[in-house]
């Protein structure tokens, strides 16, 4: 009965999305029982999170030729081309790369996501508002490897160096000469990851790039 939470919800959207004038949300349990106080919390929620998180909810009839629709195409259009035209005046993408613009606009995007989130600006139901403090976590069984797993896992490893050592060579060395020479190290590293560890991998690369260090 569980699933009647999935259903509810695709209903109670499509409802709103056609603008309907009055709706409620059922509890899950309601067909069997009386609604327990959790399921009842479950089935507002549900409203909230449509009403509360979906903005284009805000706005009247948008699946029957609404403005927005057409206003936030023209929007989305006219920012993609705003930041191909970035791309492009920092020398296309390996430019800008060299740059760190992908990075800092992720970075940056990052940051604003925190900031609306944390200050509530942007609502999430159960996180930053309508945030039950007495609701019990239920406890999940954590599954981890045993101690025999895992040096077996890492003898394997040691295993396959010691095997493959003049092919391993001899790959690293194809993927550190890409990325002194500013090539496209993709081919390289798929060839790589036949042989190679991550670990393996990763050593190589920090031995000719360096560790990353943010840039804020």
């Amino acid at each position: 009965m569980n699933f009647n939470d999935i259903r509810t919800t695709l209903q109670a959207y499509t409802a709103v999305a056609d603008n309907c004038n009055s709706l409620h949300t059922n509890a899950y349990d309601e067909a069997l029982t009386t609604p327990t106080e959790e399921s009842v919390r479950r089935a507002l929620a549900i409203q909230m999170i449509i009403n509360k998180e979906f903005g284009i909810i805000k706005n009247q009839n948008f699946l029957q030729g609404s403005y927005i629709i057409e206003w936030l195409t023209d929007k989305v259009e006219e920012k993609v081309l705003d930041i191909f035209e970035s791309l492009n005046e920092r020398g296309g993408v390996l430019g800008a790369m060299d740059k760190l613009y992908q990075r800092n606009r992720i970075q940056k995007e990052s940051m604003k996501y925190e900031y609306y989130k944390h200050t509530g600006k942007s609502p999430i139901i159960g996180v930053n508002s309508f945030v039950n403090n007495e609701a019990i976590v239920p406890k999940t069984n954590v599954f981890r490897s045993s101690i025999n797993e895992k040096n077996m896992q890492v003898t394997q490893t040691l295993q396959l160096g010691k095997n493959l050592n003049k092919i391993q060579d001899e790959l690293i060395k194809n993927v550190q000469k890409s990325v002194v020479e500013n090539q496209n190290i993709f081919t390289c590293l798929m060839e790589a990851c036949k042989y190679c560890s991550i670990g393996t991998i990763t050593d190589s690369l920090y031995n000719v790039g360096g560790h990353y260090r943010r840039n804020m």
